[in-house]
């Protein structure tokens, strides 16, 4: 699947309509149809009452076909129209005639007329905008949204909650607070990000059948990782195969208190298929880490801290740093003797990030093609505050190009930006991941995946996959509550097995 931006789902309208071909008022009850399916499937039209909210523009043309196929369903429905004093689209218009016909009670809100007491028991459905938003909602518009906003009913949004951008920040602007979006075809941006969860609610994608062969043609602004891509990535272990097949890790983790990060760390990379690992601990944590993890070996490297001269690298094949480490500054020297010494990509997290926001002038001897795993407040250190998740996407994409790296932007739908400019949504894991430690299991994954021979990329993309799936399954066992970062890593053999049994399909 792919993330489009509001201009190409209008190119993809009209590419369809002209090449299927269908008229664009044919589109729009396609459309209505869909969401109108989704209400009965999730059986929303037993016994319930519909207000529906029309701006004047295709959304609210949208609105009007729903409330028609609602009508004809034997549902009562109340339609709202937003006056502003001109016509609406000719598809709004051709629609408004077809209900006009109807014993449907239509209501135009004119301007200075109060606006309607909205009964507990209706449903709202809020075809105001959807993503043809130009400028923020103000006036009339955002004191409609407001009301909607007051009141307790559920609302469900056609395409996009009314006041809410594309493809840029809303806030601080009015935005309709929907219980459910159903939006068409494909998801946009701002169904992918945090700061926007609050307005989307449930987001349902409804193909309405546009054509595949527009994608074919062109750029998508993002794609998303899904359980295909991920299966098509993973490589099959052949039979006579040994461990020196899948690669030595190096994992640079923990200091005095922090050594759960290393163990953390050190068991996702084996988890991952690493044929071997050595884990470089602070004399306080060696014997920490070789009771906790037998199948490691394990170097000292300082007594409390991670610290001293660096040892030879040229075993590794990968290697990963940051879990635990501190940022002393004897704890950076050594960071930085590794990256001048090393020159295959490494993975970075969590205090190697911090260390590297102190040091710039380590962005030029950090390897090219490196993973970096900022969450958004690592990420802000690293490149300055941000005001919006829009801005730390773009600031991501840049970075990844300019430096050469992959930046995975960690989150609910962790974004994967990659050094040739590409961009991914993550489309795995839930809740239950929100967890102290769920970091450093992805640390010890992506290094492990770069030591069996994994190209980055790959690496990235079907490391972050496998850690989300891994999160489901073990909330499928211990629940959503539970769930701790060992739950996740005990199962990612479970999600290796799911990968590969639909790849054998």
């Amino acid at each position: 699947m792919v993330v489009l931006s509001a201009e190409q789902v209008r190119a993809w309208d009209n590419f369809t309509m002209e090449n299927e071909p269908i008229a664009p008022i044919d589109l729009m009850e396609r459309a209505a149809e869909k969401c109108v399916g989704w209400l009965e499937s999730n059986h929303l039209l037993q016994q319930q009452q519909f207000y529906i909210f029309c701006g004047k523009g295709n959304n609210g043309g949208d609105g009007l076909a729903i409330a028609r196929l609602l009508h004809e369903k034997q549902r009562p429905v109340d339609v709202f129209i937003l006056e502003f004093g001109h016509l609406g689209t000719q598809d709004f218009q051709q629609n408004l005639q077809r209900l006009h016909i109807l014993p449907v009670n239509i209501h135009f809100l004119q301007p200075g007329a109060p606006l309607p007491d909205i009964p507990e028991e209706i449903i709202i459905i809020d075809a105001l905008l959807g993503t043809g938003l130009n400028r923020p909602a103000e006036g009339r518009m955002a004191e409609l949204i407001s009301l909607l906003n007051g009141s307790s009913n559920s609302v469900i949004s056609i395409d996009m909650p009314s006041g809410m951008f594309t493809d840029a920040s809303t806030l601080p602007g009015v935005c309709v607070k929907a219980s459910v979006t159903l939006s068409f075809q494909c998801y946009k941006t701002a169904l992918l990000l945090a700061e926007n969860a609050p307005y989307f609610g449930q987001v349902a994608i409804l193909d309405i059948g546009l054509s595949p062969h527009f994608i074919q043609a062109i750029q998508p602004m993002y794609e998303m990782v899904d359980q295909a891509i991920a299966a098509s990535i993973l490589k099959p272990r052949a039979a006579f195969s040994h461990k020196g097949i899948f690669g030595h890790a190096l994992l640079l983790a923990g200091s005095h208190g922090k050594m759960g990060a290393a163990i953390l760390a050190a068991r996702a990379c084996l988890s991952a298929g690493a044929g071997l690992l050595t884990s470089m601990v602070p004399e306080t944590g060696l014997p920490i880490i070789q009771s906790s993890v037998p199948e490691a070996m394990a170097i000292v490297q300082g007594t409390d801290i991670q610290e001293g001269k660096v040892p030879d690298l040229s075993p590794y094949r990968s290697i990963g740093c940051g879990p635990g480490i501190g940022t002393n500054v004897s704890t950076a020297s050594l960071l930085e003797d590794i990256i001048r010494q090393y020159k295959q990509p490494m993975v970075w997290d969590a205090d190697a990030l911090n260390l590297l926001s102190y040091n710039p002038g380590w962005w030029s001897s950090l390897p090219p093609f490196s993973i970096l795993t900022p969450h958004p407040k690592e990420f802000d250190r690293l490149t300055g505050p941000h005001t919006s998740d829009f801005s730390r996407l773009q600031k991501a994409v840049e970075l990844a190009k300019k430096h050469q790296h992959i930046i995975i932007l960690k989150g609910h739908r962790s974004f994967i930006a990659m050094p040739g400019g590409r961009a991914w949504f993550n489309f795995s894991g839930n809740a239950s991941m929100a967890k102290g430690g769920s970091g450093d299991a992805l640390t010890g994954m992506l290094t492990g995946l770069l030591a069996r021979g994994y190209a980055p990329e790959q690496a990235a993309l079907l490391g972050v996959y496998v850690h989300g799936l891994a999160g489901e399954l073990a909330s499928l066992q211990k629940g959503m509550e539970s769930v701790l970062a060992s739950d996740i890593i005990q199962h990612i053999g479970n999600a290796f097995v799911q990968l590969q049994s639909i790849k054998n399909r």
